[in-house]
């Protein structure tokens, strides 16, 4: 419980002290777009670094060498928890957009520093304004930033490490050829879901795969696209849980 608290009292703190940052950024960003963008950026990573330690929560990183910073990529990953946005931002070496569920749009303060940073809600039940998203998220990949999708639509709450994902959720890269780099994360859910209210300790695992080009993708490949990245995705999270088993981070939840 100490953890939970010392982490809560940060993100209220941080809260606080990021709505002084706010202008800031606006102001550089004003002068130079790209220097502001990449201070925002820097801010709220240092945030989710410090959120991840003051939880006590430890994180591994495979692959991250794959992942082309002379290009904007397409992100793609498992979804278990709201930690998994967390653990994963702190780690794009360029400016990356999240589309996340509309509630998160909602978060005082957190969801003024997503939308400076390009992130998207997306209302689930609303065709018309999902097509829209996935339109801005093509205008921003165009525009060199980076985008971030969860393709299964909602937290996975089963016991099977990934449930199929929606090819709609792939349109992004395919209409700008940018490359889609899957994503594995591992046990991150034990962190909050499934000790409310408070914070677990324990150890989570990110994994990078090479990135899959799309330039080039034949009729019956782009079909084949979503199925073949969630085969990808579903390996290497069992990659990190022989990681996590093999060194013993893994213990009863």
């Amino acid at each position: 419980m100490f953890f939970t608290i010392i982490a809560i009292l940060y993100v209220v703190i941080f809260c606080i002290l990021s709505l002084f940052a706010l202008p800031f950024t606006f102001l550089v960003r004003k002068v130079n777009r790209n220097k502001g963008d990449l201070m925002s950026l820097h801010f709220v990573q240092w945030g989710f670094r410090t959120v991840l330690f003051l939880g006590g929560q430890k994180v591994t990183v495979f692959g991250k060498e794959h992942i082309p910073t002379d290009r904007p990529v397409f992100y793609v990953g498992n979804h278990r928890s709201i930690f998994d946005i967390i653990v994963s931002y702190a780690q794009v070496p360029t400016l990356t957009g999240y589309i996340a569920k509309e509630s998160i749009g909602k978060l005082p303060v957190i969801s003024i520093w997503m939308k400076r940073l390009y992130c998207l809600f997306m209302k689930r039940d609303d065709l018309k304004q999902s097509l829209q998203v996935i339109l801005t998220a093509i205008d921003y990949l165009k525009q060199g930033i980076s985008i971030c999708i969860y393709p299964e639509g909602t937290r996975n709450k089963t016991e099977e490490p990934v449930q199929p994902f929606h090819a709609g959720s792939f349109k992004p890269a395919e209409k700008t050829g940018s490359p889609v780099v899957p994503m594995a994360i591992t046990y991150s859910k034990p962190v909050f879901e499934d000790h409310l209210p408070r914070l677990y300790r324990t150890h989570i695992v990110l994994r990078y795969g090479a990135p899959v080009e799309t330039t080039s993708l034949t009729p019956e490949a782009r079909k084949k696209l979503p199925g073949d990245v969630q085969n990808v995705i579903r390996e290497m999270y069992l990659e990190n849980l022989a990681f996590l088993e093999k060194n013993g981070f893994l213990s009863e939840t």
